[in-house]
């Protein structure tokens, strides 16, 4: 019988020992995605750190870890640290790079259907431009960046566009004529203000304060925001507030690591985007007037040119854009009514 314990007593501490080795394996296992899975991303943007985008960015951060429980971390790289806008977005192509938020005036040189966002006077404010993310041309919009190996996830707000100006009140759109001035280097903004007679400049960001304090431009085409952070009021003596375009960043994931997550965790990045993109035109929105006041103390003339004043001239963009993409056509059309 001793010997008959003995020998049970072997075979159960063999069993024990499987068992421990099997289990000390199993932790060795990377989790699956949705079931502990770690990540580390990267965001990449062109903004400096006080401007709206990157405060979306500090949210989707803050978002993404407190919905995985800390699994999912976000390295934020803002104001161009990883090259321009094309060098983001071939890194995110490429995979280097997880995240970028990245102007739909750039996408629209890769994918023509953005240049719809820059239809003059499509929305009465951010918060209608807001809404229209969710419309099914928008996301229909997006799609079109789905064979670049690039996923479009959502758009974020960061004020409408204005119209700064060196040393001349302009009143109407004619008094544009002959007037450099500073455009970003996107087809339709820039055949907007040709249309009014004005000769667009594609200058670099960081050249702009310079060009306009020396003569080289008139003027530029801006957000309150932008003008607050770069300090143009002490450059640029007026500021007609136009509001005559929105200018939505384009939230872009590398395609390939978003399809391989489990759905659980591609929910987690979706909502964390659009709490950040809500965040984003909330408090930009709420901003309007502080902006105004700001560059006014700070000596810029600031005012208003009718809308009706730009009839034309946004009827002269519809006809020639419209017919050229059958998804900027339907953009119109949805958002004309």
């Amino acid at each position: 019988m001793k010997g008959l314990r003995k020998i049970g007593l072997t075979l159960l501490i063999f069993v024990l020992m499987l068992t421990t080795a099997a289990c000390s394996s199993e932790t060795d296992v990377k989790p699956a995605a949705g079931s502990g899975e770690k990540y580390t991303f990267k965001l990449a943007h062109i903004t400096p750190t006080d401007h709206m985008w990157h405060k979306a960015a500090e949210k989707f951060k803050e978002e993404l870890d407190k919905r995985s429980d800390g699994r999912m971390q976000l390295e934020i790289y803002p104001a161009s640290q990883l090259g321009t806008e094309a060098d983001m977005v071939q890194q995110i192509s490429s995979g280097s790079v997880d995240f970028g938020f990245i102007t739909a005036a750039y996408l629209s040189s890769r994918a023509p259907a953005f240049t719809a966002w820059f239809s003059p006077y499509a929305f009465k404010d951010l918060e209608a431009a807001n809404a229209a993310r969710d419309t099914e041309v928008a996301k229909k919009i997006l799609g079109t960046l789905d064979g670049q190996g690039i996923k479009g996830l959502d758009y974020l707000f960061a004020g409408n566009r204005v119209m700064l100006f060196k040393d001349k009140e302009v009143k109407k759109p004619e008094d544009l004529k002959g007037l450099a001035f500073r455009v970003t280097p996107s087809p339709p903004l820039q055949d907007f203000y040709k249309s009014m007679g004005a000769s667009p400049e594609s200058l670099p960001l960081p050249e702009v304060y310079a060009a306009i304090q020396t003569g080289v431009i008139d003027g530029m085409d801006m957000d309150l925001d932008a003008s607050i952070t770069n300090k143009y009021h002490e450059v640029a003596k007026y500021g007609a507030v136009t509001n005559h375009m929105v200018w939505p960043a384009v939230a872009l994931m590398n395609k390939d690591k978003y399809a391989k997550m489990s759905e659980d965790d591609k929910k987690i990045i979706d909502e964390s985007i659009k709490a950040a993109a809500e965040y984003a035109v909330k408090t930009r929105s709420a901003q309007e007037e502080e902006f105004k006041k700001t560059l006014s103390d700070a000596g810029m003339k600031i005012y208003e040119i009718d809308q009706e004043l730009f009839e034309p001239y946004i009827k002269q963009f519809d006809e020639k854009y419209g017919p050229t993409d059958p998804l900027i056509q339907e953009f119109i059309d949805t958002f004309r009514k």
